[in-house]
């Protein structure tokens, strides 16, 4: 079944003109035939064409679903943009995939893209919800620096993933105890997961979690890049909760 995006499906009963063009252009759809709708805010609707038109496609609702493959669990990854963007993209359209509940690209101390184009990867999440046939659309946020972070957003479970195996505290060196995400991580809760750039997260900035009550974790036993971290902390946590 053919899907496409439409917000407020209730109230218009036309697809938007790009929609419109790939539904009777590219996929030569014709008038009485069946396709699926999402609005990103949960509700999944099938639907006929009933005015093939290129620029203004024509639907009536035939059923509707509310909370759509709605997520029994919160997550909400903040993750540090790449230096190379197509692999930044790459998180968001798999995170997309399996299921996340929010984005935050962050800026680190050792961050080296510092800019992004939020039109693109909204571009991005769209389409790789209607690929997985997601109803809900996760929740992308401007980029915001590690320390406003920090005390803008909280969880009741928060962690942070990095490489090091101590951290300097201005007096000695503490070694860090890093336990793995799949066995620390508790079902149906509200949870952060930090991910850092290709740099990692700095020494300062470890400390600084540590101390908002972020919980050291890791990721398995290879050195990851910073968007396959990413992937990884997402499927963890939908595995658990499934």
């Amino acid at each position: 079944m053919n899907v496409f995006y439409v917000p407020e499906p209730t109230l218009r009963n036309t697809l938007p003109e790009e929609e419109s063009q790939h539904a009777i252009k590219v996929l030569r759809l014709k008038e009485g035939e069946e396709i699926v709708l999402i609005d990103g805010k949960g509700g999944y609707y099938k639907a006929k064409i009933t005015f093939p038109d290129a620029k203004h496609c024509e639907f009536e609702i035939l059923e509707t679903i509310s909370d759509f493959g709605k997520l029994n669990y919160y997550l909400h990854i903040a993750i540090a943009p790449t230096k190379n963007m197509e692999r930044f993209e790459w998180f968001v359209e798999k995170a997309t995939e399996i299921g996340i509940s929010e984005i935050t690209p962050i800026i680190c101390q050792f961050s080296e893209r510092k800019v992004i184009k939020m039109e693109r990867l909204e571009k991005i999440m769209i389409a790789a919800a209607k690929q997985s046939i997601r109803a809900y659309f996760p929740k992308l946020n401007p980029s915001c620096r590690f320390d406003d972070f920090l005390k803008k957003y909280h969880a009741s479970q928060q962690f942070i993933a990095h490489c090091y195996s101590s951290v300097y505290d201005g007096e000695k060196i503490q070694k860090l105890e890093k336990k793995k995400l799949k066995d620390v991580a508790q079902r149906s809760l509200g949870t952060i997961i930090l991910i850092g750039p290709e740099g990692d997260f700095s020494n300062e900035e470890i400390k600084k979690a540590i101390t908002a009550g972020y919980i050291p974790i890791s990721l398995g036993e290879s050195r990851l890049r910073t968007e396959t971290a990413g992937i990884i902390a997402c499927h963890t946590i939908a595995l658990i909760n499934q």
